[in-house]
């Protein structure tokens, strides 16, 4: 009778799993592009490419960034925190296309020296304040706002779940989502090797939500804002269309909290910041006020066709 060894092929000899047998040299030089989707954005070495000046826009907070999962975490914070009164968290949300290379223009490098988003300028103070890192700006603003940040007496309980999501999203979007979706050839031995880490990873999530409402307990956090665009994505069959594959809706207790976190209307919002993507009326490619989500969604102001 099988088991999960099987599943994964681990007792069984493999023959040809990849196109051929590589050989590190003795040292590494970038030769070419590694292939597969996102390559071209892909490079060893940091800093900026071309020079570009970021706009401003007139609100305190000025955040530049895509609808990634991680892009969706601070706009779904900033949404919450609207929705919660924080008038103070008035945002403009610029849009960088990761695909063209915005995120290597000189004003962005200055922002975040590592080149991804989202990235935040907090111009609410004297000074403006950089922030980058997606969980350095939700706690950024946690903290300014005191929202969002459940009991005190669970602090590090939060803590922990956030950095849990920063130290374990990687495996699944570089490493599952990488070489299940976007690798120029499918192999074998890593996508088992991923596929079985992302559902270890849910597994953890189910277990820890079979007994807390939300991620710290009873409070809806940060903790879930940081998560949920990962996790409740996957448990939705929306990332790398792998739902099936991972068999997401075997984890019960991930379903219904990202069922409870999805109907929440800032999350909807938050959705839609900064995405160039689905349905037009789900886009909002920049968003400057509130009124934005029914004026200035991609159905009502994309151009024509002939259009420039």
């Amino acid at each position: 009778m099988g088991g999960p060894a099987d599943t994964f092929g681990a007792n069984k000899i493999q023959e040809h799993v990849m196109s051929d047998t590589y050989v590190p040299p003795k040292v590494w030089k970038w030769e070419q592009e590694s292939g597969g989707r996102f390559a071209s954005i892909n490079r060893p070495i940091a800093g900026a490419t071309h020079d570009k000046e970021l706009p401003v826009g007139k609100h305190p907070f000025q955040l530049y960034s895509l609808a990634t999962p991680n892009g969706v975490k601070v706009t779904v914070m900033f949404e919450e925190l609207l929705a919660a009164g924080h008038s103070g968290a008035e945002y403009d949300a610029w849009l960088i296309n990761i695909g063209d290379g915005h995120q290597f223009g000189s004003d962005f490098v200055e922002i975040n020296p590592n080149s991804k988003i989202p990235a935040l300028m907090d111009r609410s103070g004297p000074e403006p304040v950089r922030v980058f890192e997606s969980a350095a700006i939700l706690m950024h603003l946690a903290e300014k706002f005191d929202a969002f940040l459940g009991d005190p007496a669970k602090r590090a309980e939060l803590l922990s779940w956030i950095f849990w999501q920063m130290g374990s999203a990687p495996y699944l979007g570089g490493g599952f989502g990488h070489f299940y979706a976007y690798a120029p050839e499918k192999w074998e031995y890593p996508i088992n090797r991923y596929a079985m880490e992302v559902k270890r990873q849910l597994d953890v999530l189910d277990r820890h939500l079979a007994e807390n409402e939300y991620m710290v307990g009873d409070d809806y956090t940060i903790a879930d804002m940081a998560i949920w665009p990962w996790y409740g994505r996957l448990a939705q069959g929306g990332a790398y269309d792998a739902g099936e594959f991972l068999d997401v809706q075997s984890y019960k207790n991930v379903q219904r909290w990202t069922d409870q976190i999805d109907v929440r209307p800032a999350v909807q919002r938050g959705k839609m910041v900064n995405r160039t993507f689905g349905k037009p009326e789900t886009q909002l490619r920049e968003r400057h006020g509130a009124s934005d989500f029914k004026t200035q969604t991609w159905d009502k102001i994309a151009p024509a066709d002939g259009d420039s």
